[in-house]
């Protein structure tokens, strides 16, 4: 089982570096100024967005199928709607996921102080630590596209572009570690670390994207 859901949460990880840089700070008013300056437009949808978002909301998408999701300035409308909606729902369960590695780090730091008798919480947490993780990566993954192409410059985008890089890689490590410390205590340590790196880079990209 453990293994079952380090490999579906390693599959949504891998997308995780794209999805998070794809974050939108937007009101309402944002919502409809986009849609009127986009309504005489060739194409409704930015240029490049990702693969996940075309296969449901690219020009032949899966949602293109119902009418209220037609191509139009009023579906873009209602779509960046939704978008805000699970965006913020992304940043929520963001905090969640940062919440459950702060609780697991408490208790793995009594497991290296020899305390065992809390192992299987700390397995439930890191199980669930990881779903939350996933969970927070498919909230951005599959979000509607933005009504513009995303700005080329440099920015807290871009940051939160490169430390999404180090979050996602410190995970997979922290989870091949977690099995292979278990018989080789030596790998404790790195274990260690990069279950530190994975917090520290994951919380710095979510405060980053605030400005």
């Amino acid at each position: 089982m453990k293994n079952i859901l380090f490999l579906i949460t390693f599959i949504a990880l891998r997308f995780t570096v794209l999805a998070q840089t794809d974050t939108v700070k937007i009101s309402s008013d944002d919502l409809l100024m986009e849609i009127n300056e986009n309504e005489d437009s060739v194409s409704l949808l930015p240029s490049k967005f990702l693969i996940t978002q075309k296969i449901l909301w690219g020009n032949k998408g899966l949602m293109r199928n119902f009418s209220k999701f037609e191509l139009s300035p009023e579906s873009r409308e209602l779509e960046l709607k939704i978008r805000r909606k699970m965006l913020v729902a992304h940043q929520i369960t963001g905090i969640i996921t940062l919440g459950g590695m702060v609780a697991q780090g408490i208790i793995g730091q009594k497991l290296y102080n020899g305390d065992y008798s809390l192992k299987e919480v700390h397995e439930g947490l890191a199980a669930g630590v990881n779903i939350s993780y996933s969970l927070t990566a498919a909230l951005a993954l599959f979000a509607p596209p933005k009504m513009l192409n995303e700005y080329n410059g440099y920015g807290s985008i871009k940051i939160h572009k490169y430390l999404a890089i180090l979050h996602i890689t410190s995970m997979i490590a922290t989870n091949i570690l977690a099995g292979y410390a278990e018989d080789n205590p030596k790998l404790k340590p790195y274990h260690r670390a990069a279950a530190f790196t994975a917090f520290g880079s994951l919380f710095a990209a979510m405060v980053i994207i605030k400005f």
